[in-house]
């Protein structure tokens, strides 16, 4: 099945990480390290590791770095850049229609 899990026969992905690539400014380092850092959390289900798990989660966040820019890094397409405006504006009428009307402030 791989990363993703398997749910009501849809494909679910973690939430939290986004989508990164073709992006118009390309992403940041800083982006692809907090996807990363994200991915081990989520794996590890560890938020902060203790002291004796603190180097292994570390280089497992810096090996997903490098991967994942690797990865980056070589994907073509063809279709149209994607800005993190029109990401955010989608993101909220997704979550507009899964929630509804937020109420009170």
């Amino acid at each position: 099945m791989g990363l993703a899990g398997w749910l009501g026969g849809r494909l679910r992905m973690c939430r939290n990480i986004r989508v990164l690539f073709n992006f118009e400014p390309p992403v940041t380092e800083a982006e692809i390290e907090a996807a990363a850092l994200q991915y081990v959390r989520k794996v590890s289900g560890v938020v902060k590791p203790s002291k004796a798990n603190e180097r292994v989660f570390q280089a497992a966040v810096a090996r997903v770095t490098e991967a994942t820019a690797e990865l980056l890094a070589g994907l073509e397409t063809a279709g149209a850049k994607r800005t993190r405006e029109e990401e955010a504006a989608k993101a909220k009428a997704r979550n507009l229609a899964r929630f509804g009307e937020k109420t009170g402030t």
